[in-house]
């Protein structure tokens, strides 16, 4: 197996990949772990990988250019095989659990890119990365931890990686994944109608651990260029009305927070203006739906021409 790290601090994974269970399997030949420097997929004096996001807002985001660059030039320029994964370590990702660690152990190479800033040009998402994964309900500076963390939960699954086999299958985890079923359901429930996937069923009885939230994803990021292989910027971003792009923004973040992480609008504490929000995004899955059937989302130039998972 190989895994493909793009970062802005190469020298970070120096130590993570030197000790244990990763240099062993690293030696024995079950896995190769190349570290790359996103700097090295810019063309400017500058080596810029940031600017400012269109819309005005704190902070600076990963413009899209360099990590387009960078992943296709490790997958040859074409589209990805299904045995490669493109995975963007994201706050806003859908959150990585041991059944997320074991199906990531059957690709043959993945490519993690680690964000940083405010976050990631959300075209990057949308028409690159297969999947977008956070590693908790918490905030960290950039990928780099989360992408250490993720290549040393997927090697311990690969195949002579512990030795004896029987290790990943009888610790922690591994029993509640293989006794409890995966909870699906439509992207666009509306929140009441959310049931926790893990510990709770149903109505709650007092006996289940409640999970409580009073938030949800950050809104999608945009920086220069305006618009990047065909994909534009959202018009709204570029009008500057104020309080448009905010509406916008809130709509976007319940959006994505739908689609990623629907158990967290639960027990979230949301206005009347977020309520009218759902159900627009609840009115426009309808007419999707009604006008065309679904289809797969593809990438374009060079992109890995797969549905996300």
């Amino acid at each position: 197996m190989r895994f493909d790290v793009i970062t802005i601090f190469p020298e970070f994974f120096d130590g993570p990949l030197d000790y244990g269970i990763v240099r062993r399997a690293r030696e024995a030949g079950l896995l190769e772990v190349e570290v790359h420097d996103l700097r090295e997929s810019t063309h400017d004096r500058h080596r810029t990988v940031d600017d400012r996001p269109f819309g005005g807002g704190e902070g600076m985001v990963l413009k899209p250019e360099p990590l387009f660059e960078a992943a296709e030039t490790l997958l040859g320029g074409a589209p990805a095989p299904v045995s490669t994964a493109v995975v963007l370590l994201s706050a806003s990702g859908k959150l990585f659990r041991q059944e997320t660690a074991r199906r990531f152990a059957g690709f043959e190479h993945i490519v993690l890119l680690c964000g940083r800033y405010e976050g990631v040009d959300e075209r990057v998402a949308e028409h690159l990365a297969t999947e977008e994964v956070a590693v908790g309900d918490f905030v960290l500076s950039g990928g780099e931890l989360p992408a250490a963390m993720i290549v040393d939960a997927v090697t311990r699954l690969l195949p002579g990686a512990l030795g004896n086999e029987a290790s990943a299958v009888h610790e922690s985890f591994s029993e509640m994944e293989r006794a409890q079923p995966s909870v699906t359901r439509h992207p666009l429930t509306p929140p009441d109608q959310v049931t926790q996937a893990r510990g709770q069923r149903g109505p709650h009885t007092g006996h289940e651990p409640q999970f409580t939230s009073y938030c949800i994803l950050d809104y999608p990021h945009y920086t220069r260029p305006a618009e990047f292989r065909g994909w534009q910027v959202p018009e709204v971003l570029m009008g500057g009305n104020h309080e448009q792009i905010r509406r916008w923004r809130r709509k976007m973040a319940l959006a994505k927070t739908l689609r990623n992480r629907p158990e967290l609008l639960a027990g979230a504490a949301l206005t009347e203006e977020d309520a009218a929000l759902l159900d627009e995004l609840h009115g426009q899955s309808q007419t999707r739906s009604a006008a065309t059937p679904e289809k797969a989302k593809h990438r374009g130039h060079g992109g890995t021409g797969r549905t996300k998972k």
